[in-house]
């Protein structure tokens, strides 16, 4: 997720959770982020990730990156970037690579229970750790089952924001169906678009290798979009 856009204030969604327990949500994903991580090869390390411009191990870095940035650090990056938001990820990512995967690695270890963040919703930090780990994990072929609850609250915010990726406007007009969990959303008449509530989070946030997993009128729009 690369740069930032509009968003409204912050509605907590998913039974009204507070701030405390979304972070415990980034946490618990972080470490199970962690724990896959740490039985990779040099190849997989290497290996491209679904954010295309990055290999596995720059995602890693990239994550790191944005649980150790806060507000006042952030807009200096931004500032020193002169509002060149993609110079300013790259930047961040640079500082935070190490010498080599084991590096990467323990410096993604070291952020896991940071609550430092950039001016963004915590909701937004958990959907980045999401879906990145699945920008990690799919080209790995490993596995997680993730629990239900933080899926459905990272779809709920992507469903109505734009601010990290421009998911609503991906999804504006659709009608969305988890066939997994609670999540749905957008007009009754909309063309509908169903899906493991995964599936439905990474086609919000433009990952079309979901696309197949996606069924209803619709699937071919969010699928499509890029």
């Amino acid at each position: 997720m690369r740069k930032g856009g509009q968003d409204g204030p912050e509605r907590e969604g998913a039974g009204n959770m507070s701030e405390p327990e979304l972070w415990g949500m980034v946490h618990a994903e972080r470490a199970a982020l962690a724990e896959d991580l740490a039985g990779l090869s040099q190849a997989q390390w290497n290996a491209g990730s679904l954010c295309s411009e990055f290999t596995v191990r720059e995602v890693v870095a990239h994550l790191t990156s944005g649980a150790t940035l806060g507000p006042v650090r952030w807009m200096a990056g931004v500032i020193r970037c002169r509002f060149d938001f993609d110079a300013q990820v790259a930047y961040r990512l640079a500082q935070q690579l190490g010498a080599g995967p084991g590096e990467t690695l323990d410096r993604f270890r070291r952020s896991v229970t940071s609550t430092t963040k950039p001016p963004v919703p915590v909701a937004a930090v958990l959907g980045e750790v999401i879906v990145h780990g699945e920008d990690i994990r799919r080209p790995l072929r490993i596995q997680r089952h993730y629990p239900i609850a933080t899926l459905t609250r990272v779809a709920e915010y992507y469903h109505r924001s734009n601010m990290t990726v421009p998911s609503e406007r991906r999804t504006r007009g659709l009608r969305l169906s988890a066939t997994d969990g609670p999540f749905s959303g957008g007009p009754q008449n909309g063309a509908l678009v169903s899906g493991r509530t995964l599936a439905l989070i990474m086609a919000m946030a433009g990952r079309p290798a979901y696309g197949a997993e996606l069924a209803g009128e619709g699937a071919g729009i969010i699928a499509g979009s890029g």
